[in-house]
């Protein structure tokens, strides 16, 4: 295809695979290529005649079906960009993203129509019109009359491969939002090595685990739907459910599966995965976390015959570089797995302060450039610029992620900037400390923070969902730390939890956990 756009690959699959299943929800609803390709086109039909133009943002707050994935190819088929929220955020949050961007149309669920509340925005919601706050206070339309509208002839000349395609916010380590910026050819350069990698084909069949405002979905959404293969929604309720979610696998024979560590530990621990058969399972994705070895290993042992990949990058850049994992995993090895080779659509750097290169086996911050990096954060120009260089007419972004080259292994993740301590001279990595609490055997998870303090300096925090049978006291932890870590390394406070906080996302919610701290 001569231009780089996401709906490209809809209708091409549209036309290639008409009465194939693109997609399914648990609940046994389901639509065809044609009928999303249809569907699709009436959404931008409607919203095309509602005043939605190029380049206008629409927002979606609503929980993942089949209607919502619809609804983000028909936003684009109208060159509009899709701005997905996290519908069950707070109405403060949620109307923050909405205003920073400036939508002119908004698709809600009735259950927040508490967002709602802006009266010259087009709201759009998908049941229950009338049970809805002061529905005419705002000019609504339900669900049926989108769809009911007749489909939108594209220009697909008009299109351009510059497109924005949607906006992902991320609070990242500051707490307030900002959006990611994602242009159509930024997604198809990942997509296309997606194809090139994992050779997927209209057998394979997707999980959609991951919420449509995490980057991890655009893997999860864009690759099946451009081979003709079947995406299958996975909801909230359902993805955190280890039992549920282990049979649902098994039942649906997933073919390709997408997520954090995080659930597929709790996968590893309480599925109960040797109830089940997973022979269609060829391939495990794991991304936006470092995976415990102690855990992968417990997952691997029980699925011992899928692929599995460890992929890396922040949503300004979607998955930039890529490790695959050998099994089996050794019994002494209790370090994390690499990061791996920067992808084939992506280049990287290791530079150090002064923004050179370091030899290699140094630290050093990674930049990145090609395709796939974003354009910058929606309306935030000097936040953008803070974090590109340029080197030789080529822009590089930042990441903010601390790695070293090995000749072997490719590139080995160190750690944040922003997770960076310094006490009695010694600087400390809080994931390193974190990766010596994993080797303990009865730690399931583990957090560590830091907190400010008169006389340290500063003190070091670890937060520890253990086993309840076997769960360490806080003299086993403190001879723990003291044979895996450098003395000036030990932690000073050990907290017991049940579980540890997490975002909408399934990342560990550090922030969450400062403020548990501060307000203790």
């Amino acid at each position: 295809m001569s231009i780089l756009h996401l709906c490209n690959y809809l209708e091409a699959s549209a036309s290639r695979f008409p009465e194939r299943q693109a997609a399914i929800d648990p609940d046994g609803a389901a639509l065809t290529y044609s009928e999303l390709n249809d569907r699709a086109n009436r959404v931008a039909g409607f919203l095309v005649d509602r005043g939605v133009r190029a380049g206008d943002r629409v927002g979606l707050v609503l929980p993942k079906n089949i209607h919502a994935l619809t609804i983000l190819f028909g936003v684009m088929k109208a060159r509009a960009a899709y701005v997905p929220v996290d519908w069950s955020s707070p109405a403060d949050r949620i109307r923050t993203i909405l205003s920073d961007c400036q939508v002119s149309a908004v698709f809600v669920d009735s259950r927040r129509f508490d967002v709602a509340d802006v009266s010259d925005t087009v709201i759009v919601l998908d049941q229950n019109l009338d049970e809805a706050r002061n529905p005419s206070e705002l000019k609504s339309f339900p669900w049926e009359t989108v769809v009911a509208h007749a489909p939108y002839s594209a220009d697909v000349e008009a299109r351009h491969s510059d497109d924005l395609a949607y906006i992902l916010y991320t609070s990242g380590s500051t707490g307030i939002p900002k959006g990611v910026m994602l242009s159509h050819r930024n997604a198809v350069s990942y997509v296309d090595w997606c194809t090139e990698v994992f050779q997927p084909t209209e057998f394979d069949r997707f999980s959609s685990h991951a919420p449509f405002h995490f980057d991890l979905s655009i893997l999860d959404i864009y690759v099946p739907i451009k081979h003709g293969a079947r995406v299958d929604l996975i909801p909230d309720e359902l993805g955190k459910s280890p039992r549920e979610l282990a049979s649902f696998i098994a039942a649906n024979k997933i073919t390709v599966w997408y997520s954090t560590p995080a659930i597929l530990s709790l996968l590893a621990e309480f599925g109960q995965l040797n109830k089940f058969d997973y022979s269609a399972l060829r391939i495990v994705l794991f991304a936006g976390e470092v995976f415990p070895v102690k855990q992968l290993r417990k997952l691997t042992t029980k699925w011992p015959s899928p692929a599995y990949y460890n992929l890396y990058g922040p949503t300004e850049t979607n998955v930039c570089t890529y490790a695959p994992i050998p099994l089996p995993i050794p019994e002494s090895r209790n370090e994390p797995y690499p990061i791996g080779w920067a992808c084939s659509h992506c280049k990287a750097l290791v530079l150090d302060p002064d923004k050179q290169p370091v030899s290699q086996g140094e630290e050093g911050l990674l930049y990145i450039s090609g395709p796939s990096v974003f354009s910058g954060y929606w309306a935030r120009p000097s936040e953008t610029a803070a974090v590109f260089i340029e080197r030789e007419g080529v822009p590089w972004y930042n990441t903010g992620d601390v790695v070293r080259e090995d000749p072997a292994d490719g590139f080995i993740y160190v750690g944040r900037r922003d997770r960076m301590v310094k006490r009695r001279g010694y600087r400390i990595e809080l994931g390193e400390v974190e990766s010596a609490l994993y080797r303990h055997p009865a730690i399931l998870e583990a957090a560590v923070i830091s907190s400010p303090h008169p006389e340290l300096g500063v003190r070091i925090i670890c937060y520890i969902a253990a086993q309840e049978i076997s769960r360490p006291s806080i003299v086993d932890m403190r001879t723990f730390c003291n044979d895996h870590l450098p003395a000036y390394m030990n932690p000073d406070v050990f907290i017991f939890v049940d579980s540890l906080p997490r975002t909408s996302t399934n990342k560990i919610n550090y922030q969450a956990l400062i403020q548990m701290f501060n307000s203790a």
